[in-house]
């Protein structure tokens, strides 16, 4: 195990500042592994864990460092320009399945690295989203610019995507720069103003809390929304996630399509994550979809929401 621990260290670059710091590290890393592999020798479960680049942390570690979705932000936003309807609700002509990364909808999988910024980056997804199907032109835009400015929001300690779009409404007109123009450093710095918008969205709604609702959105561009994220995600590998769940919504992703499983007929949301690449799919998630649970698995649908432009 020592032995893989260092290879797994060479392979994520990972480097410890003394040896009571990698003893420590190594002790977790055994843990990890111990549990990941009796979990995918059960064999019963449609998902498997992965000994990925976060393996040495503990869950609690994961959480404090890698989530970012803060709900207690609800209760003190007074927003003006989200409505009551819902545009998408007339909507019945649903497909099997949907992914809009076939689209060309969707930029590159991002890593938010040690920064609970994650809503800035669910945000970011579902306008570059809205702007690509609207206008046919993909452009990769700036959360460091909600993470430096919308400070409504708390940074790397959390924050709410529906805050995010309410700070570029009425400070920016509604507009956000691109990631090139102001890129991402992983930490909250002072708000560089004066910024020239590439993308420039209208107004947002609220998703109303169901699975068929965020069918009826996802159908027509990606979505943010809000996720139960425990420790089995920190460790996903791949499958049809239908694991268990935390006890609140803890952490932000995208919802970027959804489809059915050939093998047994499972159906699921496919899921942009912020992690980086060697998270998961390739850094995507599939999550059990209309599983009988209010809200959906790990309250998938419980707080969606997306820009218009």
């Amino acid at each position: 195990m020592l032995e893989r621990h260092e290879k797994w260290m060479a392979r994520h670059e990972r480097a410890y500042k003394d040896e009571i710091e990698k003893e420590h590290r190594f002790k977790t890393f055994k843990k990890n592994v111990k549990f990941i592999e009796s979990f995918n020798k059960n064999g019963t479960q449609r998902y498997k864990l992965a000994v990925n680049k976060y393996a040495d942390l503990t869950t609690e570690e994961f959480t404090a460092s890698y989530m970012g979705l803060d709900t207690s932000l609800l209760s003190q936003q007074e927003s003006t320009d989200t409505t009551t309807s819902f545009k998408y609700g007339s909507v019945t002509e649903v497909p099997y399945s949907m992914d809009w990364r076939n689209s060309g909808s969707v930029t590159e999988i991002k890593d938010q690295g040690v920064c609970g910024c994650c809503w800035a980056f669910s945000a970011v997804a579902a306008i570059e989203g809205a702007y690509q199907i609207a206008n046919n032109e993909l452009i990769s835009l700036s959360e460091q610019q909600l993470l430096d400015c919308s400070t409504q929001n708390n940074g790397c300690e959390g924050g709410l995507m529906t805050v995010a779009y309410d700070f570029l409404l009425q400070n920016n007109g509604g507009g956000i720069t691109t990631e090139t123009n102001y890129p991402y450093e992983a930490a909250q710095k002072v708000c560089k103003t004066e910024q020239s918008a590439a993308v420039t969205i209208s107004g947002y709604e609220v998703v109303p809390p169901s699975e068929s609702s965020l069918l009826q959105a996802v159908v027509n561009q990606p979505i943010s929304v809000g996720i139960a994220a425990n420790q089995e995600f920190h460790m996903y590998g791949s499958g049809i996630y239908d694991g268990s769940c935390y006890p609140s919504l803890n952490h932000a992703v995208t919802v970027i399509g959804y489809g059915t499983s050939e093998e047994d007929g499972t159906k699921y949301w496919i899921v942009k994550n912020s992690w980086g690449s060697s998270w998961g799919e390739e850094g995507y998630m599939r999550i059990a979809r209309d599983v009988g649970v209010d809200g959906g698995h790990c309250g998938i649908a419980k707080l969606a929401s997306f820009p218009t432009v």
